[in-house]
């Protein structure tokens, strides 16, 4: 798929990303071969394959669920301007 510049220019936009006119051309052939890409992967029979969250059988370690930290919400709270029953109390944002 080739995008054209005022295609490149839109995604730019809509992303928030200032792009210079001198840019629009190389990104323009990036984007374009990243498409390429993905229609190249569209493209293979996927049908016997086994999803996969990682390319290697291994287990995942994992530590011990133990609390390794005091409580310490009063010290928190202590400086906060305003705490009722536990909770920071924040002036209302929404109406």
């Amino acid at each position: 798929m080739t995008l054209e510049r005022d295609d490149v220019a839109k995604i730019a936009h809509l992303a928030r990303l200032a792009v210079s006119e001198a840019e629009l051309d190389a990104l323009r052939g990036e984007l374009s071969g990243i498409l390429d890409l993905v229609e190249q992967m569209e493209a293979l029979d996927t049908a016997g394959i086994a999803p996969m969250a990682h390319p290697l059988e291994m287990h995942q370690r994992l530590r011990p669920d133990v609390v390794t930290e005091e409580n310490r919400r009063e010290q928190y709270q202590a400086v906060a301007p305003l705490v009722e029953r536990g909770l920071y109390l924040v002036p209302r944002v929404i109406e």
